[in-house]
């Protein structure tokens, strides 16, 4: 059975950043402004992109997160993932198996997986993933073919079955969340929250991602 995240990392994997690109802000912008708000768990997602345009901003995003001690995870494209240096993976229902990433990534790599269900995360479970993102908690724009939403209630109703069978990954909420949110999401009992567009829609998402994280700070 694998160990999972070490302390440090699950600490950090409370707050989660999911880039996005928008008519005001790149991706690599999303990022720096996010790690500038003091987030430091960034995942690189562009889903239409090819690798070598991911490849691109990856390496404009990489070096500002090793300067500032963050994670920095790559969606879906785990032999990019790899080649370029990432912390790890993040992998969707529809992408590479959390088993067969493992196989090629070997232990010390996080992988991370989508669940909506708790049928979801038992498979990841034995497949050997490090944490579940899990969602989504509402209705948001920033994905497609959006599974049924969770609400608090349905992450409250997925944490205690996880007890109850002694599975104890981290769940990190995510889906249109807004730190106003947090207090509720957190009394569900999940381990951390990820969340893009109502940063970058804020009028200073420097400002928002702050607040973001003294309202996670506050329920510690």
């Amino acid at each position: 059975m694998r160990k999972g995240l070490s302390d440090d990392l699950k600490a950090l994997s409370r707050l989660q950043f999911i880039t996005h690109y928008t008519e005001r802000y790149s991706y690599s912008d999303s990022a720096m402004l996010a790690l500038e708000g003091g987030c430091r768990w960034i995942q690189l997602r562009m889903k239409d992109a090819g690798e070598d345009e991911i490849g691109q901003v990856a390496s404009l995003i990489l070096p500002e997160c090793r300067r500032r001690h963050a994670v920095f995870v790559i969606d879906d494209h785990v032999e990019l993932a790899l080649r370029m240096g990432a912390d790890g993976v993040h992998l969707g229902k529809t992408d590479m198996p959390v088993d067969e990433a493992r196989r090629l990534a070997g232990d010390s790599f996080i992988i991370g997986g989508t669940a909506n269900t708790f049928e979801d995360i038992c498979r990841l479970h034995v497949q050997g993933a490090d944490y579940i993102g899990c969602g989504p908690f509402r209705f948001t724009t920033t994905k497609k073919n959006l599974a049924p939403v969770l609400g608090t209630d349905g992450y409250r109703e997925i944490v205690s079955r996880m007890k109850e069978s002694g599975i104890s990954l981290p769940i990190v909420a995510i889906g249109g969340i807004a730190s106003g949110d947090i207090p509720q999401l957190m009394s569900a009992g999940i381990s951390g929250i990820a969340l893009s567009g109502s940063v970058l829609r804020a009028d200073d998402p420097v400002a928002e991602m702050r607040k973001v994280v003294r309202a996670l700070e506050e329920t510690c």
